[in-house]
């Protein structure tokens, strides 16, 4: 009976909790509708049926997540030292990358991974051809740029969920 009302309580709860940061306020009114979104988000979600993602290898995601956040950090630099430096000589431009990568939970990580990182984003990807394209603030060499997107992620993500 529970679970017809409370599909995903996880999801519910961590739904009411996002709602009442956003509205910085623990009102009774404010929680309880939040409860009421909470529960109704998450059984539309229930309604999608998404399929279930099958992480291969647990270690190297963790591993791939501390890649991530120091190559956040570095990228975080390198934007700051062209920005403050104001090059001339900085050339921005598109990467096409041929990717292997098929699944669709790690083409999702991938963009996230892409789209946090300062000075790259995901722009289209074409699934027909498996050819993602992106933006590089400041792109010197594009086989380098394709080079560390496979080595560095794409083949992490392979190895996790394909």
């Amino acid at each position: 009976m529970i679970r017809r009302w409370l599909p995903y309580p996880i999801l519910s709860a961590l739904l009411l909790l996002i709602w009442l940061l956003l509205n910085q306020s623990v009102a009774p009114g404010t929680i309880l509708l939040g409860a009421l979104l909470g529960i109704a988000l998450a059984k539309v979600f229930g309604l999608l049926r998404p399929p279930k993602a099958h992480v291969h290898n647990y270690r190297l995601l963790g591993l791939l997540f501390l890649r991530v956040v120091y190559d956040i950090v570095r990228s975080n630099i390198a934007v700051a030292r062209i920005i403050l430096r104001r090059d001339s000589r900085m050339q921005s431009g598109f990467a096409a990358i041929p990717l292997t990568l098929t699944d669709h939970y790690g083409l999702a990580v991938l963009a996230c991974i892409i789209t946090s990182t300062p000075g790259t984003i995901w722009v289209s990807y074409d699934s027909g051809a498996n050819i993602l394209l992106i933006h590089v603030l400041d792109l010197v060499d594009e086989a380098d740029w394709i080079d560390t997107i496979k080595q560095r992620y794409e083949r992490p993500l392979l190895e996790i969920f394909q």
